[in-house]
């Protein structure tokens, strides 16, 4: 009986915390203006936390290192997926049974249940952006297995395929452990002006700014970002997004279904 009553008020702790969550809101969030929590040789970011019509939790925070802080103990995320890109410094990585050396630029994908550990190896802090997501539907480890399995993508490892505009990266295209389709990759503009013409999709899309200055039209309504700046573009909202300086500016784009 006390058994019974521990899980029945914890799933109703679950349920309270779950109708808590409001839908993540189309716009941009600034990195000069979140509100900074510093702890022992570290300091954090939350950037939002919500839900997404294909996710009934999503959290974006950023955690910086400071030079020789020692590093957390290893950890797993029961029921959640995360994608880590790092912002600057140097970072030694270990998910599951890998570990690799990577730096601003690069990306690691986390299935859930995967244990992790992550180093400040540089000369200056680390910051990386951590986001944190779980399905509405069912965990597919099986799924995220036949896909690959855990990413650790150095960025110096992946080719810079050069366009009339500027230039992209592609960083991955396949299923999840929560997610049936997630794409994601860099694109550089040049010079000012738009990447593309506006668009709408069924996908919940994010950019992230990580140099340059940027205008984005969502839903009839303008924003602006510069580096460390993160556009969230809800499922189905028109939009399109511009350099506005005649120099290079670059972001990270990535959508999910």
């Amino acid at each position: 009986m006390k058994i019974l009553l521990a899980c029945l008020i914890q799933l109703l702790a679950i349920s309270a915390f779950a109708q808590q969550l409001q839908p993540v809101p189309s716009g941009v969030i600034h990195w000069n203006e979140l509100p900074v929590t510093k702890g022992d040789h570290r300091e954090s970011r939350k950037l939002t936390q919500g839900t997404t019509p294909e996710f009934d939790y999503f959290e974006v925070h950023a955690t910086t290192q400071e030079k020789g802080a020692p590093p957390r103990p290893p950890h797993a995320q029961k029921d959640r997926e995360e994608l880590i890109i790092i912002k600057e410094g140097t970072m030694k990585c270990t998910v599951g049974n890998q570990t690799k050396r990577i730096s601003a630029g690069s990306v690691i994908l986390i299935p859930p249940q995967e244990m992790q550990a992550f180093e400040n190896v540089g000369n200056g802090p680390l910051t990386y952006y951590a986001f944190a997501f779980r399905s509405k539907k069912p965990i597919d480890l099986e799924r995220s297995k036949k896909a690959g399995g855990i990413l650790i993508l150095n960025i110096d490892s992946l080719p810079f395929k050069k366009t009339d505009k500027g230039g992209s990266r592609k960083y991955f295209e396949r299923p999840t452990a929560m997610t049936d389709f997630f794409e994601m990759h860099v694109t550089q503009l040049d010079h000012a002006g738009p990447s593309h013409a506006p668009h709408q999709h069924v996908e919940t899309e994010l950019i992230l700014i990580t140099e340059g200055n940027t205008s984005m039209v969502i839903d009839g309504k303008t924003y602006t970002g510069g580096p460390g700046d993160l556009y969230i573009m809800e499922s189905g909202k028109m939009h399109g997004i511009t350099n506005v300086e005649d120099k290079p500016c670059s972001y990270f784009a990535f959508k999910w279904r």
